[in-house]
């Protein structure tokens, strides 16, 4: 018999929450993985497959037999393990019992550090299909469920109710349960298209006979896949342009087991509301894709994907054309409702929704944005009275009808509603852009007021958290505070404002009234904040020395942080770098060791320099810092560092020739603050001794 086999396991289910559905399957094949890692157990390849009624892994060429092992194990120390007299002490009994051996066959282990009794054996390694439900089992412990469920009388817990149990090495079934439902050899087709048993040969034949005979399409991948096709075709059929949302495609995916795309229809009055409305209903509470034609404009259809080939399809069609239609109506009565008003009429509302208990309500919330905004609106080129009125109408949307009743359109509606009441243009696209960037790689704000009002609002909110003490953790970040912070920090970078960050933490927090915040607030945050630039950096395949190299410059501007890392990126590729480095790293470690007398600490005696290395090594200082003055005033660092690279023969030298540590205090001293004035220059840039 083959020493490798194909092992399939399938824990097929009620329906699957289909949100959590590719996680669950990822984290079944790691935790999977980790047992046969546990266990020793050889294998070449793992397959996942995933549907709402399943959970599979096909491990291909995996070892039908566990390895031996070697089991040792320490017991008492020799003196604790003996009386006097050579008999054995209860410790030593003990050990032999757990061990289930008698004294006599225990070992000794004896090293420099003293001598113990030892148990050693070799264990033959168990046959792979005796160890399967045990490490299934294990695995499915393991899952990221929140809350597990049980059914019937059934002690058993999981996400959803197990049905049946296949689990196959090769062409022989492996006997066991799992979650209390014993395994068998066949799968389960269709729920409607083929509900009957499916008797598999191999465990090899698993997806093409689900495929070819159960109507599943087993595969996660293969499956959206074949959505996504079905998809564009046929509304590349009706000379339309399907939007295929990434999320909803997957979720898509995980409702369905065999997906029949199906062109819909609704009425055309519908297109009246905001086309994000009717999107937003479609996508979000029926997972439907909207169409639209060649210029992106919203048409009356949309395409819905079941779960079924149905012999009468335009009767499916219907359904879903009948369960829009009331979504559509609703809509359109909250769009009319909330046009009765200007939207300055919901901020009255705004009194008694609260923002956080212990930072008042959205409307004090509001007052402070618009206090940190009137401080930001000239550096960006703002109106203060615009930016203020923008504040003041930023979240009143989160009180009308609409947004109550669809969350994911905030600040959309919010434009939609000031546009209506003729609210200045730039007020009206910030309260669309004040939510912009809201995922990783998002689109920035266009508009100054959109800047203004995205930076003032996160600020606003990451001051107020963290200063009454609600500081993310590892795992609950409930205000999205590390998003806000790469927000501001992308917004600040990319955008190219040039403004200093604990400058703009003070202000906001001098918008909260006195005593609300605690007293290392901005510090805190600011703190906070700078971290997240290695996460940002480190996406863009900056090395972290770098960033750390430039944060150790104590500049906490972030356009001008940006500026130097290009910098430092850039330097690295000079040939003078690894030097330069290098002799910073003993310049850093003479200097934090030595300190210079009180006084002019960064002086030079010029009487005092005797050595020809530090007379001209003293003379290049003094050129190249007139040079890179200019450039610091420009922002032109890798001018300076490139400049600065003209360094490398007089400090190579001045090393060779120079005994920095002199007996003479005075000569010491001065040739410290030699080397003082030398590292200044650099950290005009970044602290390159940090660099690796």
């Amino acid at each position: 018999m083959d020493t490798f086999a194909d092992l399939l396991i399938e824990i097929g289910t009620e329906e699957l929450p289909p949100k959590a559905l590719p996680n669950l399957s990822k984290a079944f094949a790691e935790n999977f993985l980790l047992q046969l890692k546990a266990h020793g157990i050889e294998y070449e390849t793992i397959e996942r497959f995933t549907t709402p009624r399943r959970l599979a892994l096909l491990v291909r060429k995996i070892g039908r037999h566990q390895p031996d092992q070697s089991i040792q194990r320490r017991g008492p120390a020799l003196q604790a393990a003996f009386h006097a007299d050579g008999q054995p002490t209860p410790a030593a009994l003990g050990f032999a019992r757990s061990c289930g051996v008698e004294i006599d066959a225990l070992g000794r282990d004896v090293t420099e550090k003293g001598s113990w009794l030892a148990f050693r054996v070799l264990q033959p390694g168990l046959e792979t299909a005796q160890l399967v439900p045990s490490m299934c089992e294990a695995a499915l412990a393991d899952l990221p469920i929140p809350k597990r469920m049980r059914w019937g009388d059934r002690e058993e817990e999981f996400v959803r109710p197990v049905q049946w149990v296949c689990l196959m090495l090769d062409d022989a079934r492996i006997a066991g349960s799992i979650l209390g439902v014993e395994a068998d050899a066949d799968t389960r087709g269709h729920r409607f298209h083929h509900p009957d048993r499916i008797g598999l040969s191999s465990a090899s034949d698993y997806p093409e006979s689900l495929r070819s005979m159960g109507y599943v399409e087993a595969s996660f991948e293969r499956r959206r896949d074949l959505i996504r096709d079905q998809v564009n075709l046929l509304a590349s059929t009706h000379g339309l342009k399907a939007r295929i949302d990434a999320d909803l495609l997957d979720e898509v995916t995980a409702l369905v087991e065999w997906p029949q795309a199906l062109l819909c229809r609704f009425d055309t009055r519908y297109l009246e509301m905001p086309p994000e409305v009717l999107i937003e209903t479609m996508q979000s509470h029926q997972k439907y894709f909207p169409v639209v034609d060649d210029a992106g404009v919203l048409q009356d259809a949309f395409i819905a994907v079941a779960n079924i080939v149905s012999r009468d399809p335009d009767q499916v069609r219907a359904g879903n054309e009948r369960v829009i239609r009331p979504r559509f109506s609703d809509a359109a009565f909250f769009w009319s409702k909330d046009l009765t008003q200007p939207l300055s009429a919901f901020a009255d509302r705004l009194e008694t929704l609260v923002f956080q208990e212990k930072l008042g309500t959205m409307a004090e919330k509001s007052r402070r944005v618009a206090c940190l905004g009137r401080y930001l609106a000239p550096m960006l080129m703002s109106d203060p009275d615009l930016i203020a009125r923008a504040a003041q109408l930023a979240k009143c949307d989160l009180v009308s009808s609409m947004v109550f009743e669809f969350p994911g359109l905030q600040g959309i509606m919010g434009r939609y509603y000031a546009e209506k009441s003729n609210e200045d243009p730039c007020v009206s696209h910030a309260l669309e852009e004040q939510y912009l960037p809201r995922f990783a790689g998002d689109d920035l704000p266009a508009s100054a007021c959109g800047k203004v009002l995205a930076i003032a609002d996160r600020v606003d909110t990451l001051v107020g958290i963290f200063g009454i003490g609600l500081r993310p953790t590892g795992t609950r970040d409930p205000y999205a505070l590390r998003r806000a912070s790469i927000a501001v920090l992308r917004l600040m970078i990319e955008t190219s404002i040039d403004l200093d960050l604990r400058d703009l933490l003070k202000v906001a927090a001098n918008c909260y009234a006195p005593g609300t915040l605690s007293d290392d607030t901005v510090e805190t945050v600011l703190a906070y904040m700078l971290d997240r630039l290695h996460g940002y950096y480190a996406d863009r395949g900056v090395a972290v020395d770098t960033v750390d190299a430039v944060i150790e410059s104590r500049v906490t501007n972030p356009w001008d942080l940006d500026r130097r890392i290009a910098a430092v990126s850039s330097f690295r590729m000079l040939p003078a770098a690894d030097f330069l480095a290098t002799a910073n790293k003993r310049i850093h470690n003479i200097l934090s060791k030595n300190a210079v007398d009180s006084g002019d600490a960064g002086s030079v005696d010029p009487a005092l320099l005797t050595d020809p290395a530090e007379i001209r090594l003293a003379a290049r200082i003094d050129e190249l810092s007139q040079a890179c003055g200019p450039l610091a005033a420009r922002h032109d660092y890798i001018g300076i560092l490139e400049t600065l690279a003209g360094l490398t023969n007089e400090i190579d030298t001045f090393f060779s020739d120079v005994m920095v540590m002199s007996e003479d205090d005075r000569v010491r001293q001065n040739r410290i603050r030699l080397l003082r004035s030398l590292a200044g220059l650099f950290m005009l840039v970044a602290d390159i001794s940090r660099l690796h």
